[in-house]
């Protein structure tokens, strides 16, 4: 009879309770997916989700995307770890990022060429439909918050009240560029947001887990938020603050301060939270950052957004003036008829199949890795405890934990209900980091998992992004 503190009587003990966290995971999205089915129509109307916990409608669906994403999936599936685990970095980081949008690509052209990418962006309730009417740049900054509220003869379409200035100003920017229409900006959208995988991958790296970050890269470009990466604007939001966390975690390397690089990180932060109202939420990863590698080097980043901020705010948008604004407007609209008894846990299973049966897996092991105390008490100082927590303290777990707790924090705002599979993308990116959690030797089996559920949910909902 084995000892319990057999290293393989342990190993099989773990492998359980991942399986028992991908099972309760996989139990919490089919009950969302069930319940709408058991309720009267009254109530099921009034999710405005045809395919809830999913913004989509069940039609099982193929397309040519179908061989191309069935084939990517396997090749990741079977080579993908051996060769993250062994190419130098110069390779790895350009072969997370065209696997992620080769990957991308042929989800979307499952829905097909039209449906499924280039007129992703053009409907009338998109950024684009705005841009032709954008002459001055000026003008529409000075006058955005007053376009926020509905049932105005010029209010904004329902995805430009929702968000500051900054998303539309990216669009009439590259129109204005010679890259308008919506082709080019589900190109700019998908490209900007695979490259959130190189990102994780980059920042992991940098806090000082190489090792993890070769792990999570396999998961990060075979990512089931990939049906949304291609194409919806949030792609855009996602690379640009992933990027900001990832320069942010390069600039306060020990030994290797790089103020510039700090600034970089700042303009990022600034921008995304004039792309997103709820991206100041990545304060928590940057918090995450901070609290392993210290605040020395970090001064040029403030400087760096609050540049950003400047520069908004004497161009006449007022950021807390047009969050407010957005609030009333979003209870103008359906917000008021979803139930939040239903989306405040629907909201985490559409994550769940954003993220994957892994990612969950992998949460199991976080309370593990994030390097807590098993005693309360410490009779020494805070550095010195501090310092303690940082030399335990797995990143990949710590940067995992801070995407989930604001994903939470964006689910207890209740100004999320529904469509989170969408929104919560830039949270969504660094959850995926639990993967690096799980043992190598299963690393293979758990990408099965997510290839599978990534393609089901691809060709039975025709998802609206």
């Amino acid at each position: 009879m084995r000892n319990s503190t057999d290293p393989a009587v342990r190993r099989s003990r773990t492998g359980r309770i991942d399986l028992y966290g991908a099972l309760g995971a996989a139990i919490l999205v089919a009950l969302a997916f069930v319940v709408p089915h058991l309720a009267d129509d009254r109530w099921r109307d009034s999710l405005y989700a045809a395919a809830a916990p999913i913004f989509g409608s069940w039609e099982p669906h193929w397309g040519w995307g179908t061989g191309p994403a069935i084939a990517i999936g396997v090749l990741v599936t079977v080579y993908g770890p051996g060769l993250a685990g062994r190419m130098s970095w110069r390779w790895l980081l350009p072969a997370v990022w065209l696997t992620a949008l080769a990957w991308s690509f042929a989800l979307a052209m499952v829905d097909g060429w039209q449906r499924g990418f280039a007129g992703r962006l053009t409907t009338g309730h998109e950024y684009l439909h705005e841009v032709g009417g954008v002459s001055s740049i000026g003008a529409m900054l000075r006058g955005f918050a007053d376009r926020i509220l509905d049932f105005q003869p010029d209010s904004w379409t329902t995805h430009v009240s929702g968000h500051p200035p900054g998303a539309l100003l990216t669009f009439v920017l590259l129109d204005r560029a010679g890259l308008g229409g919506g082709t080019w900006a589900a190109l700019v959208c998908t490209a900007v947001g695979c490259s959130a995988a190189v990102a994780v991958v980059v920042a992991i790296r940098a806090l000082g887990a190489p090792e993890r970050a070769r792990a999570v890269a396999p998961f990060l470009a075979l990512a089931p938020a990939a049906i949304w990466l291609a194409v919806s604007a949030d792609a855009l939001f996602t690379g640009v603050s992933a990027w900001a966390v990832a320069l942010l975690a390069l600039a306060v390397e020990p030994g290797r301060r790089r103020p510039a690089v700090a600034f970089g990180a700042g303009i990022l932060f600034g921008y995304s939270v004039y792309l997103n109202y709820g991206l100041i939420l990545m304060a928590i990863p940057a918090a995450a950052v901070l609290m392993l590698r210290g605040v020395r080097g970090a001064w040029p980043a403030a400087v760096g957004a609050l540049t950003v901020v400047a520069l908004f705010t004497l161009s006449g948008f007022w950021w807390l003036d047009g969050y407010h604004l957005v609030v009333e407007r979003y209870y103008q609209g359906i917000a008021t008829t979803r139930p939040a008894s239903y989306w405040v846990w629907g909201n985490l299973a559409a994550t769940v199949c954003a993220v994957g049966l892994a990612s969950a897996a992998g949460a199991t092991r976080l309370s593990g890795n994030l390097g807590l105390p098993r005693s309360p008490r410490f009779s020494g100082s805070a550095a010195a405890a501090l310092r303690d927590w940082r030399g335990r303290v797995d990143p990949a777990a710590l940067m995992a934990a801070a995407g989930l707790l604001a994903l939470l924090v964006a689910d207890i705002s209740l100004l999320s209900k529904a469509e989170t599979e969408r929104i919560w993308l830039p949270f969504d990116i660094w959850v995926l980091a639990c993967t690096a959690l799980l043992p190598v030797r299963t690393a293979r089996r758990w990408l099965a998992v997510q290839v599978v559920g990534t393609l089901l949910i691809a060709h039975l909902i025709l998802t609206n992004w």
